[in-house]
């Protein structure tokens, strides 16, 4: 298969009690798998079947005849990074090479933290917000359903998911509860300077 669902990078309950097993079994085994499923239908016997999701994501992007394969490809493209994105015992200030980018380019952690809440908070409906790099400098942006910085030449080094199954069970309407709890205690600060590197 072109698309394939990775295993977690962690056990399911291992990022509890801020994202429970319950949450991870559903966005992971159902919506996750899905999108992958989905996908893989979409592409077979297609152009498209030999490439890997971000090359998929770039050819299609923006062709209306084509959004059901972006959308299928860049939520499973998304959630395989957004999972990566994410450790038990993650969270809070940064360190290597990303604490001193967000000191330079957003004047504090602080400031970086305020953004990022702030563009995952007001997303309305569906969707994410990233810290991406974006003319060498570091930038928080959020998208829409699938959308995502790669469709837009723009380079993402973390994201969290803002749609209901991401949260909904442990949190319910909390969003803002949700993102608190992502920023301190669950954000893979390794991964995120790998993705600078």
């Amino acid at each position: 298969m072109a698309i394939s669902l990775p295993e977690l990078p962690y056990a399911k309950d291992a990022l509890a009690p801020y994202i429970s097993a319950n949450t991870l079994d559903f966005h992971h085994d159902k919506h996750h798998n899905a999108y992958v499923t989905n996908a893989n239908k979409l592409i077979e016997g297609t152009d498209l079947a030999n490439l890997d999701a971000e090359a998929i994501i770039k050819k299609v992007a923006g062709d209306a005849s084509k959004a059901g394969v972006f959308n299928n490809v860049a939520q499973a493209w998304n959630h395989s990074f957004y999972w990566k994105c994410m450790k038990p015992g993650g969270g809070g200030v940064p360190t290597g090479a990303v604490a001193q980018k967000i000191n330079a380019d957003f004047g504090s952690y602080e400031k970086f933290v305020e953004e990022l809440k702030n563009a995952g908070a007001t997303q309305f409906g569906s969707g994410w917000a990233w810290l991406v790099v974006k003319d060498g400098k570091l930038a928080v942006m959020k998208t829409a359903n699938a959308d995502t910085p790669i469709a837009q030449g723009v380079k993402p080094l973390l994201t969290v998911d803002v749609w209901e199954h991401a949260y909904y069970l442990d949190y319910q309407n909390r969003r803002p509860d949700y993102l608190t709890a992502f920023v301190n205690h669950l954000i893979n600060w390794d991964f995120v300077n790998s993705c600078l590197g």
